[in-house]
């Protein structure tokens, strides 16, 4: 026997399924919540590179019985770390809107785990006594991802993230 395949409506196109039905409004906020994220962490990383040339005095300042080859090597460190922690940040924020934005539920957790990791990172910057400047950055990139992922989470959200688990 044949089975039946769905009759096309209107215009000859198939009937639009779940799975083909656009993000909800708590979606479509949490992905616009990490395009924000990403231009902060972007300004965030060009300041950080502009302010870099600070970094040999203030660890002079710190180290002074330091050679100045040793000095030269924990600068150059600090550019490698503020270079990867930058390019890194903003990938990891347009890569979670992307995914979220296509209903990818790995996504939805891992930017949940990320969001976490985060809130570590928000501690340590807080306990260190992190530049005023880098503390509001830092408060700022934490209080975005907080907002996207209470919106990951909503009831409709949840819904969406789900729709692909749905037999027809």
């Amino acid at each position: 026997m044949y089975e039946n395949y769905p009759s096309t409506g209107a215009g000859g196109q198939l009937p639009e399924t779940p799975v083909d039905a656009p993000p909800p409004n708590s979606v479509q906020t949490a992905v616009r919540l990490m395009y924000a994220g990403a231009a902060i962490s972007a300004i965030s990383f060009i300041l950080g590179l502009v302010t870099i040339g600070s970094v040999r005095h203030t660890l002079e300042k710190q180290y002074p019985s330091y050679s100045a080859s040793k000095i030269s090597t924990l600068v150059n460190a600090e550019i490698v770390i503020v270079v990867v922690a930058g390019i890194i940040g903003v990938g990891l924020w347009l890569w979670m809107a992307w995914a979220n934005k296509r209903g990818k539920n790995w996504a939805r957790i891992t930017g949940t785990v990320f969001f976490g990791l985060y809130t570590l990172d928000l501690i340590f910057v807080a306990a260190r006594s992190a530049s005023g400047i880098s503390t509001v950055f830092a408060i700022v990139t934490w209080l975005v991802g907080l907002g996207a992922t209470i919106m990951l989470w909503r009831r409709d959200s949840t819904a969406y993230f789900r729709r692909d688990q749905q037999v027809y």
